[in-house]
């Protein structure tokens, strides 16, 4: 299978969201095995967005209770089920996990005493850059109202982790990022990654 390699790339359009590129490639050596169509020295052009990473929250609270968000989405044209997440912002780029934080407090309202990163995934590979790390919850405090990012509108929801698998398998949870991280704390060895508690960590709340 052969490996490309960028050898110029055009930004087509730029927003907050993501860039959108044309890149221009060329084959380089075979990795061992595969099948390789394209000889070395091959060229081919490639649309990529280029996006941010992103990050998903499971919010436990006791009793082993989640805190999910509905909220409407332009794309699909109708509200979906999520759990709290979003984009990292421009200078949290070296600390995903105080995006993390504060996606949660903007979204529900409440603060994390520890946040533990489960693990993350490549959104579509195909030809989104970019990666969303999920993490885990604890201790968490309300500390205000949910407010979103400005542009959001929202409700906080609360269901028993128990109930999880049925809403994904009724439809109830689409999300596919959302039944992912699920998939991440189902799968979770029995010790968590190590939890930093979130007042400890630089520029943990809320912006």
């Amino acid at each position: 299978m052969r490996s490309w390699r960028v050898t110029h790339s055009e930004t087509l359009f730029q927003h907050r969201l993501f860039a959108l590129r044309r890149e221009s490639l060329v084959a380089e050596s075979t990795e061992e095995g595969g099948f390789a169509p394209a000889a070395a020295g091959a060229t081919r052009e490639a649309l990529t967005l280029d996006a941010p990473t992103w990050v998903n929250v499971i919010a436990l609270l006791p009793g082993d209770r989640v805190l999910l968000v509905r909220q409407w989405r332009y794309g699909i044209g109708a509200s979906t089920l999520e759990i709290p997440g979003g984009m990292v912002e421009v200078g949290e780029e070296v600390d995903p996990q105080a995006a993390a934080g504060r996606e949660l407090f903007e979204e529900t309202g409440y603060r994390a005493g520890t946040l533990a990163l489960l693990g993350e995934v490549e959104p579509n590979p195909a030809f989104i850059t970019n990666r969303c790390q999920t993490y885990i919850a604890r201790d968490l405090v309300r500390e205000g109202e949910p407010e979103g990012d400005g542009e959001e509108e929202l409700t906080v929801e609360i269901a028993a982790l128990t109930e999880i698998p049925g809403l994904i398998r009724s439809g109830a949870i689409r999300h596919a990022l959302v039944i992912a991280a699920f998939y991440l704390l189902d799968h979770a060895q029995p010790a968590l990654p190590d939890s930093a508690p979130a007042a400890e960590r630089p520029g943990s709340g809320a912006s």
